[in-house]
């Protein structure tokens, strides 16, 4: 697995309302994201603050998301080797970007908010720990120049 692997998308601009981008508000923002092989876009657009569709994911949404499936694949492989069974995961992460006045901005942070759920009491701990590993990993919060929290939550599974 060691070497360079290499993502190509297609990213198409859906926007155009017969002017193009004769002025801000005379195109849309929507847009199709699409990868060899894959049987589904993702219908993008920009975030509705920007005169985007709130019905589609924006940039900022998908680079959240990104780092939480990340880091979840990591942490379900990891948990997996140290003989963690986990039974339920569930993200709610959240992204705080700072605007400035030029309209410029960045991502200050991400908190991954994470409640998994664990088959027995006694893999907890070790399950709280497998977050550390997970974060050290993840290819996308290695690539980001902001800080990736975690607020993991372990539950253990009834019965």
């Amino acid at each position: 697995m060691v070497g360079t692997h290499t993502y190509e998308l297609v990213v198409e601009w859906t926007g155009n309302q017969g002017t193009g981008t004769s002025s801000y508000r005379a195109y849309g923002r929507q847009h199709e994201i699409r990868a060899e092989g894959n049987d589904t876009s993702i219908a993008g657009s920009a975030d509705p603050s920007f005169r985007g569709d709130p019905e589609r994911w924006n940039p900022e949404e998908l680079l959240v998301a990104s780092l939480s499936q990340c880091h979840m694949l990591w942490y379900l492989h990891l948990a997996s080797v140290a003989g963690v069974v986990v039974t339920e995961y569930v993200d709610t992460p959240i992204g705080t970007m700072e605007l400035e006045r030029d309209g410029a901005g960045q991502f200050a942070d991400v908190t991954l908010r994470p409640v998994v759920t664990v088959a027995d009491a006694s893999m907890v701990d070790k399950a709280q720990a497998v977050h550390e590993d997970a974060n050290a990993k993840c290819f996308i919060a290695r690539s980001v120049n902001f800080p990736v929290h975690h607020a993991p939550e372990i539950r253990v599974a009834p019965g």
